[in-house]
């Protein structure tokens, strides 16, 4: 079987475990490919062979009788933060004087009893743990770009001198702050100092001792295999990642005889046995059980229903924009009109609002006030008439426009209405606004010095009046200019119980919503028919206002 090519993908691989991270077992198989005895070793031909055997590439033994073949493959399977000891820690522990620290202690007593019993297992793959001097060095002197000539910032310095451990250390209950959680005036030096972070982190090396026959523990033939980092959180992160299906990881070392490893990293972990994984079920079942009744308690057993037919309307809105006015710094009045039959709100609920003075801004050739202004209410639509003549009203949302100068003048800048949708989901209106027109030049410079201008006493008028009571609204006479546009966004809910009752009543409700859905239709045609009476009683006007001489017999203007 051919050898697999090799892996050069030797970036991290994050991964994320439930199980305790003790679990951990991985295996690291390493074998030299080249070595410097192949290099310079000549073999000669054998007579009628023109290719050389491969088995003359055996290495011959020692004079001491030591196979170097014995250094040239070597296993070993690693826990998290098992500690396997190097050859330069073996003859360093060994000496009294240079233990310093109780880890250095514990460290020597643990090689003098490897010594006792059958020695160490291991050779060339050895590990450092967590609370090695290495990992301190190996993270102060970790580089944050691929630059040769890189230089540390202030930030990286003292990143590299935070030991980003698992923190045991807990404050007391009931303990006052000595410094204050917010500087609101912070110095560069108090940024410097705190641009730091300081994450819960464990790490552990696996290392390689390459260096030739008869010279291992040296330092400068140290090689960091594998690197892992676990957090508290159960994040693992692995560099270079597991083999698994991909080619082994190479390296090659730098010298007078350079030579050639390969190496595989593989997860061996045990799986957990069928009684383990049950229990761990029922462990996870009753700590999920428990959380499901904490959010119902906090959530509560009781849930609203609405009344037997009835439907219950929630309005998240928000005023988006106005845009095409006259003058500047603009507020918009809105209030919605509830129809007086079977409609009602909660007793507390704000069906009106203000939004606040905003600044326009150039957008092509308009001018655009941006409010983002939210309001919410709720509203309660209870059927009582069956009758297919009874058609339901949908509420009606009402806005007025204003602006407002620096002399605390203000204008009625336009009116405009619009009846709520009557389906549920997200929907944005654009409102057609319209204000009172006074003719003449005084009532403009009126308007224009001292502000102020012609206004509506009742809202409502802008379409037809609830208090309306007859066949026929005139609003002849009243002189109108189109101004600009009022932008709402909505989102609608409705609730009923006939959403999820028996097919009767849902029936019952769906018929509620045709007429609803009808109304509304009718109100859109009216609207037309509407306009098309204002531009016919407008040209009636413009023929009357005209000399005779320009009218012809049939009523039609001639030129």
């Amino acid at each position: 079987m051919a050898e697999a090519a090799w892996s050069t993908d030797t970036g991290e691989a994050v991964y994320r475990s439930r199980d305790p991270v003790r679990n951990l077992r991985l295996r690291v198989h390493l074998q030299r490919i080249t070595s410097s005895n192949y290099l310079h070793y000549q073999p000669a031909a054998q007579p009628g062979k023109d290719l050389i055997d491969l088995a003359t590439f055996r290495p011959h033994p020692t004079a001491s009788g030591h196979r170097p073949d014995e250094d040239e493959e070597e296993e070993a399977v690693i826990g998290w933060q098992e500690k396997l000891f190097s050859q330069f820690e073996v003859d360093l522990y060994q000496n009294e004087a240079a233990c310093q620290s109780p880890l250095d202690h514990q460290y020597r007593q643990e090689i003098l009893k490897l010594e006792d019993s059958d020695g160490r297992k291991n050779r060339r793959i050895f590990t450092y743990t967590d609370s090695d001097r290495f990992t301190n060095l190996e993270e102060h002197c970790q580089k944050m770009t691929t630059a040769a000539s890189e230089m540390p910032s202030f930030l990286v310095e003292r990143m590299a001198n935070v030991r980003r451990r698992r923190q045991d250390r807990r404050g007391m209950e009931g303990g006052i702050l000595k410094s204050r959680i917010v500087t609101w005036e912070p110095s560069e030096e108090f940024v410097r100092n705190n641009h730091v972070i300081n994450t819960p982190l464990q790490t552990m090396y696996i290392m390689a001792d390459l260096g030739p026959y008869g010279k291992l523990g040296y330092k400068k033939y140290e090689h960091v295999l594998c690197t892992l980092k676990v957090d508290s959180n159960g994040v693992i992160a692995v560099k270079p990642d597991f083999t698994g299906l991909k080619g082994p990881y190479r390296i090659e070392t730098e010298g007078e005889k350079p030579e050639l490893w390969k190496y595989t990293i593989d997860n061996v972990s045990s799986l957990a046995q069928p009684e383990e994984e049950e229990r761990e079920q029922r462990l996870f079942k009753d700590l999920y059980g428990r959380h499901k009744e904490y959010l119902s308690s906090l959530v509560g057993t009781d849930f609203e229903t609405t009344v037997p037919g009835a439907l219950r309307l929630f309005v998240n809105g928000e005023v988006v924009s106005a845009q095409g006015y006259e003058y500047d710094n603009l507020y918009v009045h809105f209030f919605v009109e509830l129809p007086t039959t079977n409609w009602s709100s909660p007793v507390f609920q704000q069906l009106s609002g203000i939004t606040q003075t905003c600044a326009t801004k150039s957008l092509g050739m308009d001018k655009v006030a941006y409010f983002s202004y939210p309001f919410t209410f709720e509203a309660s639509f209870l059927h009582e008439d069956e009758s297919a003549g009874a058609l339901p009203e949908w509420p009606v949302l009402y806005c007025e426009v204003r602006s407002l100068d620096f002399w605390q003048r203000y204008r009625v800048e336009g009116y405009g209405a619009v009846v709520l949708p009557a389906t549920p989901g997200a929907h944005t209106l654009r409102v057609s606004t319209w204000r009172p027109l006074e003719l003449g030049t005084v009532a403009e410079l009126r308007r224009f010095f001292i502000g102020g201008s012609l206004e509506l006493e009742d809202l409502s008028y802008v379409r037809i009046p609830g208090t309306f009571k007859g066949e026929r609204l005139s609003r002849f006479g009243l002189r109108t200019e189109t101004t600009g546009i009022v932008t709402f966004r909505l989102h609608c809910l409705q609730q009923s119980r006939a959403f999820m009752e028996s097919s009767s009543l849902r029936k019952r409700m769906r018929s509620v919503l045709d007429r609803l859905e009808g109304f509304s239709q009718q109100s859109s045609i009216h609207n037309v028919l509407e306009a098309f009476r204002r531009a016919r009683r407008r040209m009636q006007e413009a023929r009357e206002s005209l000399p005779q001489d320009l009218v012809s017999p049939s009523g039609a203007m001639v030129r």
